[in-house]
């Protein structure tokens, strides 16, 4: 795996914790309103694999792309997709970042490149080649940045995606968020490598395993890989090892893992960590996460009432959007 860097700033240490506290306090709260029947249809929370949006999206620039899965609000959170807007559309208003007609597992912003929201496994990978190539053929200098879960490497869009990266050389980012567990099913139960990496570099593919419970390590490897994409105009391939304490959706009634397991997992938890280190180097103090904390209590609160006042689509509007309306 990658190195940890052994020294970081104070300002982006706190970065980070208000980064990644900002994901599971939104995250969290989200559940609640799940519980409340606020938020309905399905709901896959993200808690726990914080540390790989955090450490990576802030590196990328603004012209570059994004595509994410259907475990996707921290991607948007940090791509810059306001918390209002992710909140709305999570209740289906208007005023959320689809319209209100993507939910959950669908988010959506083309003014910060954000693609999905993807809800098929392993869907985003074709989407991410056809965005690369095109940057390729109109002599962009962008990335594409395609995050999936480890489950989508059993898919033939995988290797399909993986091959013509390679083939035409094309600047992506694949990021795999390795949480040991597709859906209900261990990885080694389903794949006879499970060293995810090795598959990229079958194809030739510039690939790494890295700690993605460790913030610093997911950005170090984050910075680096895109320079050798932009630089070398060639794929790079991460495999972010991580974790989520919580079910695979609000429907799961995770029978596949034993609880020691995630606790054990918990004691890696990417915000405890990096708060006791920069607590150890006398980097901050309590006071600072205090006020981090505050203030996202305040924008998740703010972020509630935004999506409560929204306001459902028309139902004569239902069928906008269906179909090509005739010239």
């Amino acid at each position: 795996m990658n190195d940890k860097p052994s020294q970081i700033s104070r300002e982006q240490g706190l970065q980070w914790l208000q980064d990644m506290l900002r994901i599971r306090r939104m995250e969290e709260t989200c559940a609640e309103l799940y519980g409340e029947e606020k938020i309905r249809g399905f709901l896959h929370l993200y808690i726990g694999e914080e540390a790989v949006a955090a450490g990576v999206i802030p590196e990328l620039a603004a012209e570059d792309a994004v595509v994410a899965t259907y475990r996707e609000h921290g991607h948007a959170l940090m791509r810059g997709i306001s918390m209002n807007s992710i909140l709305a559309e999570m209740y289906g208003k208007q005023e959320g970042c689809s319209g209100g007609r993507g939910g959950s597992m669908h988010l959506f912003d083309a003014t910060t490149r954000f693609y999905g929201g993807n809800a098929i496994v392993s869907g985003g990978l074709p989407l991410a080649i056809g965005l690369a190539l095109a940057d390729k053929m109109q002599n962009r200098q962008r990335v594409t940045a395609c995050f999936f879960g480890e489950g989508a490497v059993a898919e033939g869009e995988f290797h399909e995606s993986l091959n013509l990266a390679a083939l035409w050389k094309l600047p992506v980012l694949f990021v795999c968020e390795n949480n040991l567990y597709a859906m209900g099913t261990a990885l080694a139960r389903s794949e006879s490598v499970t060293d995810i990496h090795r598959k990229a570099e079958s194809y030739g593919i510039d690939s790494s395993a890295v700690d993605g419970m460790d913030v610093m390590s997911v950005n170090t490897a984050a910075r680096d890989a895109l320079a050798k994409i932009r630089t070398q105009k060639m794929p790079v391939f991460l495999e972010m090892r991580t974790y989520r304490f919580r079910a695979h959706s609000m429907f799961d009634p995770e029978l596949y893992r034993e609880k020691a397991e995630v606790e054990q997992w918990k004691q890696l938890c990417p915000i405890a960590t990096l708060s006791a280190r920069l607590k150890a180097q006398q980097m901050i103090e309590d006071r600072d996460v205090a006020a981090i904390e505050a203030a996202t209590s305040q924008e998740v609160e703010a972020a509630v009432a935004f999506a409560e006042a929204g306001q459902w689509e028309p139902v004569e509007d239902l069928m906008k959007y269906v179909y090509t309306e005739s010239p």
